[in-house]
């Protein structure tokens, strides 16, 4: 992985956040750059580790699935050793060290009440590591937070991206092929005749199971990259309690805050969880007292920072 990024891999990688399955010719029409030049700066991101793009199942279309967000408690020595036990495995999509190295935020998509209950009646009480975790279902994601971009790129270029994706399509979502979603987990990036290959059926018939999916947003493509390399030094975790009436404008408002990589209401004690992405310290102080200062909604928030990641978007970091 690279250990800096240019302006131009920069606002490349951004781009690619915005819209993983975009074309070279399409960046470079969107950026200013020749598809040559994309071609030649992207690429090698790629096939060093430093991007890497996959796809991460919409709760909504897999009726069993249970997302839940998880606050897990452990001993500062062995909080290491019990996130990546917890990254290793496959429902886990994102892991994260939280504020003074004692806590974990995670987030998890259960397949079924059976797994539920393995991990938190038998899983977590049996780590002698952990000394208390709480769970809160995710009743709803709302998904502009997933255009975030790092301030990198203008409202006229995320629009010309944001025009690439399959427009939604009414009724039941389309049945899912498992060895194409196994393909694009892997690499989301991946041809159709690279897809084709991996699940034994046309390029054709790829590419039109594979739209199919993305315009029932039964799948989403995500990139994954360390956010560092895009100027980021100061995440953070938002527990916020906001008046049930209010749940769905505060969502959706916060959720289009260019500093809000993700944003979900929530079961328990606290109702709304948002993830936030800032420069610097100071960055992250404006965001608390500028935009939820004057939101007027909330009638608590709690903010975590966020140490280290050691999962996210389904990727071992």
């Amino acid at each position: 992985m690279r250990q800096r990024l240019d302006p131009t891999e920069q606002r490349l990688a951004a781009a690619l956040l915005a819209a993983p399955r975009a074309s070279w010719r399409t960046l470079g029409r969107c950026l200013g750059l020749s598809e040559r030049t994309v071609l030649r700066r992207a690429a090698p991101l790629y096939a060093d580790g430093t991007l890497r793009a996959t796809v991460v199942r919409n709760p909504a279309c897999f009726p069993a699935l249970t997302p839940v967000a998880l606050r897990v408690r452990c001993r500062p020595n062995r909080i290491g050793a019990v996130a990546r036990a917890l990254a290793r495995r496959p429902d886990t999509v994102w892991v994260e060290i939280l504020g003074g190295g004692d806590e974990l935020g995670i987030v998890v998509f259960l397949d079924d009440p059976a797994a539920r209950n393995t991990l938190l009646l038998r899983d977590l009480p049996a780590t002698s590591a952990v000394d208390s975790w709480t769970a809160q279902n995710l009743l709803r994601v709302f998904p502009t937070a997933f255009e975030w971009t790092g301030g990198l790129l203008s409202d006229t270029e995320i629009a010309s991206l944001r025009a690439l994706r399959p427009q939604p399509i009414p009724g039941p979502p389309p049945a899912v092929d498992h060895d194409l979603l196994a393909a694009l987990t892997a690499d989301a990036r991946s041809g159709y005749g690279e897809l084709a290959a991996a699940t034994g059926m046309t390029a054709a018939t790829a590419r039109r199971r594979l739209e199919a999916l993305l315009r029932g947003q039964v799948i989403r493509v995500a990139t994954e990259l360390d956010l560092a390399l895009l100027g980021v030094h100061a995440e953070a975790l938002l527990w916020l309690t906001v008046p049930p009436g209010d749940l769905e404008h505060a969502g959706r408002t916060l959720s289009a805050h260019p500093s809000v990589r993700f944003a979900a209401a929530t079961t328990g004690a606290t109702n709304l969880l948002v993830a936030v992405a800032a420069a610097d310290l100071t960055g992250l102080y404006a965001f608390l007292t500028d935009t939820l200062g004057t939101l007027g909604r909330s009638t608590s928030v709690e903010t975590v920072p966020i140490l280290t990641t050691v999962k996210r978007t389904g990727l071992m970091r």
